[in-house]
């Protein structure tokens, strides 16, 4: 009965939330040292603060960090675990996410789709295989100079989109619903503040993923690492055979990398890499700032050793120069804590089943707010939000794949009551 309710349900507003939250720019900046990373995001924040006393949820706040949390109470006379939704409002600072102009493209026939505002931006069936699957359906994209904030705002409107259903549809039985918005999650600081005891949840899935039907259980372990290189600073009027500059150093470190492995340009599946993300300095220093992504500890801790090789024989070359090797965590891959509670994958995959959908169950080449919530935890796996092309001009969502995801969400709710 309740699975045929949520399956006959027609109207979504999980589009039209979509199409205004895209509009409020919330990029996060890696360079602030504030919560949330900028000001910005508080504004959609507040919005859906708004939205969800609208609908009648009486405890919806944001704190002064920028996080919303929220609760749907339970109408079961049951004792049901307290299962959080959880999606972050942040987009990436790899594209400018200032004055998105989305666009909806209806019925789409397979096309490549031009974006009016750049026309050398075109999204291609041919380098986007899951548009094959959306012939049909009205695909979302931007117009061309901004990406388009699928990554998250999919997740957050399909969130909102369904607890307005919970609230509406009362036959929908579930246990208590706990709603969790996130700042700052690419940046990777996405549930530095979070308040668990606040939110109160015993299991959570982000809504952070990508092809419909998938649910993902693993992820990278991430590390990052920092080489600081000390040269030796000398006039250049009259530096031969005293000056060693550090901005050399640096790249030859970095064109001392295997160029046809270890990196995420020649890695796919479940290779890990290793890979510079910015460089900064001067003669006298210079800064490398690394990422090392595998899913094992074991690799990811070889790749490390194999790096500090590098960097120590590079160095060695320039007499008198040092460095300086500092590693630092980021997340863990959550299959580690995922495997030791299986019911929260397998009513992922039913939800997935009774939303129509065969699962897809992977892993994840980067990494979600679920990787550190489940350490922390509170175990939680990722979720399709049906967005594709992420940090990108080419980022594209279905209407018709966010609405798969709002019934995913919805039957996940009522699983856990069933199951109790």
């Amino acid at each position: 009965m309740r699975t045929s309710t949520i399956n006959a349900i027609t109207t979504f507003t999980a589009a039209q939330r979509f199409l205004r939250y895209v509009q409020v720019d919330t990029q996060s900046d890696p360079l602030s040292p504030t919560c949330p990373s900028t000001g910005k995001q508080k504004n959609l924040g507040k919005v859906l603060v708004e939205e969800l006393a609208a609908m009648g949820v009486t405890d919806a706040t944001i704190d002064d960090q920028g996080y919303v949390y929220a609760t749907i109470p339970s109408n079961s006379p049951k004792e049901v675990p307290v299962i959080c939704f959880c999606s972050h409002m942040d987009t990436s600072p790899d594209c400018s996410g200032t004055n998105v102009k989305p666009i909806v493209h209806r019925d789409y026939q397979g096309k490549d789709i031009t974006l009016p505002d750049d026309p050398l931006i075109v999204i291609k069936p041919a380098e986007h295989p899951d548009l094959q699957n959306q012939l049909g359906n009205d695909i979302i994209t931007a117009s061309g100079t901004t990406l388009l904030g699928a990554d998250d705002k999919a997740g957050v409107a399909e969130i909102m989109a369904a607890a307005q259903l919970l609230m509406d549809y009362p036959e929908i039985k579930h246990g208590t619903i706990k709603i969790l918005f996130t700042p700052d999650e690419e940046i990777g600081r996405g549930v530095d503040r979070v308040d668990l005891d606040k939110l109160g949840a015993d299991y959570a899935y982000t809504i952070d993923g990508e092809t419909a039907g998938s649910i993902e259980d693993e992820t990278f372990s991430a590390d990052g690492v920092t080489v600081t290189i000390h040269g030796i600073s000398v006039h250049p009027g009259f530096a031969k055979n005293k000056l060693q500059s550090a901005i050399k150093i640096a790249a030859d470190i970095i064109n001392s990398l295997p160029a046809d492995r270890l990196s995420p340009e020649s890695t796919s599946d479940r290779e890990g890499f290793i890979h510079p993300v910015s460089i900064k300095g001067s003669v006298e220093q210079a800064i490398i700032e690394f990422i090392v992504r595998d899913f094992t500890d074991d690799k990811l801790s070889a790749h490390e050793a194999e790096l500090e090789r590098i960097v120590k024989s590079v160095v060695a070359r320039y007499a008198g120069c040092s460095y300086h090797f500092s590693v630092h965590e980021q997340y863990r891959n959550m299959k580690q804590v995922l495997d030791k509670h299986p019911q929260v994958i397998a009513i992922g995959l039913e939800a997935i089943r009774r939303a129509g959908m065969q699962p897809i169950q992977r892993s994840i080449r980067g990494g979600t707010d679920g990787s550190r919530l489940s350490f922390m935890g509170l175990p939680c796996p990722n979720i399709f939000a049906g967005g594709h092309a992420f940090h990108g001009k080419q980022e594209w969502v279905s209407v018709q794949d966010m609405e798969k995801a709002v019934r995913t969400i919805l039957h996940i709710a009522t699983l856990w009551e069933e199951q109790v």
